[in-house]
């Protein structure tokens, strides 16, 4: 395995949009999260970000320690809280919640903007020839590095449920390798599911590999995953297919 191999993405999204994908995900009211679930959740994502040698900003790790100490301070009883100045709770969370709320509207805001920029798109052809509104769906948005990291976790648990002894001997994959391993499942055109991708791989180390792999296509768009709904398997497909 390329243990050297360090993955270089324009990650765009912060930590707070790992923290609301997270609760989505688990279809949690944002107003009742667990310090404790939401803290190990998101330990995880970064424990998974180490492993897989991915640069992530600094922000992340100081939410991470945000989120220790808030967790620490809900484990307090309230006459031994540490004094905060101009404190208006005695809910450690509530200063997250009102982050997160004021947040999830910006990015409501943002995302009703982007349709309404895609629906122009489709109503007006280029040189300002009014075109038929089609009903068909508006394009699919590409899966982000949240998601991926989530399946990859599925994946990881799959295969060590059931891991053999052929990695005690040792392994050698290569990120290259995979990559035109991909490639090459992906020539007809035809998307892959992806569990599909990782369908024969026997061990932790080939999945990691894998996936670095993908990663690396995905840089460099030459393949890009997408997800039908919200939550559902995330398809593999060549851009040339997408376009």
């Amino acid at each position: 395995m390329e243990t050297d191999y360090k993955v270089k993405l324009d990650i765009f999204e912060g930590p707070l949009d790992l923290l609301l994908y997270l609760i989505k995900r688990d279809e949690l009211d944002i107003y009742e999260i667990s310090l404790e679930r939401i803290t190990k959740q998101y330990l995880e994502y970064l424990q998974a970000f180490k492993e897989l040698n991915i640069d992530v900003a600094g922000e992340f790790v100081v939410m991470a320690a945000n989120l220790i100490y808030l967790k620490s301070r809900s484990l307090l009883p309230a006459d031994q809280q540490p004094p905060e100045e101009d404190a208006e709770d005695d809910d450690p969370r509530w200063e997250l919640i009102r982050q997160l709320i004021e947040y999830k509207k910006f990015k409501e805001a943002a995302a009703q903007l982007q349709v309404r920029q895609l629906e122009q798109e489709r109503i007006f052809a280029r040189g300002g020839v009014t075109a038929p509104l089609i009903d068909a769906p508006l394009r699919l948005g590409e899966v982000g590095i949240f998601q991926l990291i989530n399946a990859f976790q599925t994946v990881i648990k799959r295969i060590e449920a059931r891991e053999d002894l052929r990695e005690i001997f040792g392994e050698h994959f290569t990120v290259s390798d995979k990559i035109e391993t991909i490639l090459q499942r992906l020539a007809d055109g035809v998307a892959l599911k992806f569990s599909e991708l990782f369908a024969g791989a026997a061990s932790r180390v080939e999945v990691v590999v894998t996936f670095l792999a993908l990663l690396e296509l995905i840089r460099l768009r030459q393949v890009r995953a997408t997800q039908a709904d919200a939550f559902a398997e995330i398809e593999i497909e060549p851009v040339a297919l997408a376009a």
